[in-house]
């Protein structure tokens, strides 16, 4: 018989490696527990949560169809071997996995192991990434391809098979157990309908005027980022549900059409660039160690100052926009892309921290976390890239924009929720009579001569690199969107208020 690996693609609907294997006889459904894997530092209990949940429901579908999904707990080649001794496998089917340097590794060390012992093993395209890819020409048509193709169907039944299996475990590692996430979203292919169906009903109207707001965001987000990571639902089941309510509405009278064209074509950019950025890891798996462009290298390095850290991951900066943002993270799992991106620059412009260790904090927090996406936007955010213009953002104009009258802030910041709008956004300056009893820090830093000398540094830095553009143009080449000509822009003098957001 065959075995159909699941991984991060936890489905019975659009998964051609469960449909191939069907076609080809007897088929094993696998799911390995992989305790080491939940030991690596980007690891957390919140994941973890999801995932079980999507694993029951996995479970549930497939025994709709006559077949029980088969756990296993262990390393993945010793699993993989013991099935081999025990039963006649005739080939492993499963998506490609680009995920951190664990899976990685442990995907080599199991395709040594099966061609020791001459088992051929398919591995279908899950997303638009291309394994083995040199250089980006024509990534785009190609992802275009792949994504117009017809869904692979489920198997109508699945002979039954007796096979021996774990429990799933209430965790995979006792280490994970504390990690409270209250308001995290939960997992399962359900969910998933459930929150594609209301996007295209009625949230999803006014996701691309309302998706940077955190005041608006939770409710006009698709929230379908946890799912596509897990698998739970496929990139190509989204992208064809939002082309087919794209074309509903074509005929539609003005009003009732309204801001969907616009909302749902923001939402169908996001999932290209979600593959885009996916396969920028592929390329480059040093990525989730190291700088994309190694003329950053030795910037940050060697200035990591943990009470910064702590006090920024912790939400106790004193700067209450970026704590509410943290907060709210820490308790829900998600936050929109403009405040991931404020996180992430905060820490790298106003705290000068290099970029691992807070990337690995939020990878944790991340219901959502798919390490192909995160640690090239963690190097994009931080100004390492070469290619992308930095932006140095204000948490105190960011509040003042996206919270104006301190909804936000007041749910996430009680010991502040007593100041007036005049106030909320700068407790530190706010009259002595308001500030009495104030349990809230003061600044970390002051953030404008933060900000400041962060420029001041960069500049001085890239000014010290020697054929910095040649640099540049590298990453550009191997990294870059090819929607326009390839060529590198360097940094100049009118670009000064992009850095100030």
């Amino acid at each position: 018989m065959n075995i159909v690996w699941f991984k991060r693609d936890l489905r019975v609907h659009d998964h051609e490696p469960l449909a191939a294997a069907a076609r080809n006889g007897p088929l094993l459904p696998l799911y390995i527990v992989e305790p080491a894997l939940w030991l690596e530092p980007d690891a957390s209990g919140r994941q973890w949560a999801f995932l079980r949940e999507s694993l029951i429901e996995l479970d549930t579908a497939l025994m709709r169809l006559g077949q029980r999904l088969i756990v296993r707990i262990g390393d993945a080649c010793e699993v993989l071997r013991g099935l081999l001794a025990e039963h006649a496998i005739t080939a492993v089917y499963s998506h490609m996995e680009t995920g951190n340097d664990f899976t990685f590794q442990r995907d080599l060390r199991v395709k040594a192991l099966l061609q020791t012992h001459g088992i051929a093993w398919f591995e279908a395209r899950q997303f638009g990434v291309v394994r083995g890819l040199k250089l980006r020409v024509r990534w785009a048509s190609q992802w275009e391809g792949l994504m117009a193709q017809d869904l692979a169907r489920a198997p109508f039944a699945l002979p039954a098979i007796s096979v021996r299996g774990d429990d799933l475990p209430m965790w995979p590692q006792s280490a994970l157990k504390s990690d409270p996430c209250p308001h995290r979203q939960l997992g399962g292919r359900s969910r998933a309908l459930e929150l594609t169906q209301s996007f295209m009903d009625s949230r999803g109207e006014r996701y691309s005027r309302e998706m940077s707001s955190p005041l608006s965001a939770e409710r006009a987000c698709s929230r379908l980022s946890p799912h596509l990571a897990y698998g739970t639902l496929s990139v190509r089941e989204l992208l064809q549900a939002l082309r087919d309510r794209q074309a509903a509405l074509q005929g539609a009278p003005t009003q009732v059409r309204s801001s969907w064209p616009r909302s749902l074509q923001s939402l169908q950019s996001r999932l290209h660039w979600h593959c885009h950025f996916i396969q920028k890891l592929e390329s480059e798996p040093a990525i989730e160690f190291r700088n994309i462009n190694s003329a950053y290298d030795g910037m940050r390095e060697h200035a990591f100052n943990r009470e910064r850290f702590e006090r920024w991951a912790s939400g106790t900066t004193g700067w209450p926009f970026v704590d509410a943002c943290m907060r709210s993270l820490i308790n829900g799992g998600w936050i929109n892309f403009r405040m991931r991106a404020m996180l992430m620059a905060v820490s790298s412009y106003h705290l000068w921290l290099h970029w691992r260790e807070p990337a690995l904090h939020l990878a944790r927090l991340f219901t959502d976390y798919e390490p192909g996406i995160h640690f090239s936007q963690a190097q994009m955010q931080s100004g390492v890239t070469g290619i992308n213009i930095p932006r140095i953002y204000n948490p105190i104009k960011q509040s003042h924009d996206q919270d104006p009258d301190g909804v936000f802030l007041r749910r996430w910041l009680p010991e502040i929720a007593h100041l007036s709008n005049e106030w909320i956004h700068t407790p530190w300056l706010a009259p002595l009579a308001q500030r009495e009893g104030l349990n809230y820090p003061a600044p970390l830093l002051d953030h404008q001569q933060a900000a400041r000398e962060a420029k001041v540094r960069l500049s001085a830095w890239r000014a010290g690199v020697r054929d910095l553009s040649a640099f540049n143009q590298a990453v550009l080449v191997k990294h870059g969107s090819k929607k326009r000509k390839v060529t590198a822009r360097p940094m100049v003098a009118n670009q000064q208020a992009d850095l100030f957001q």
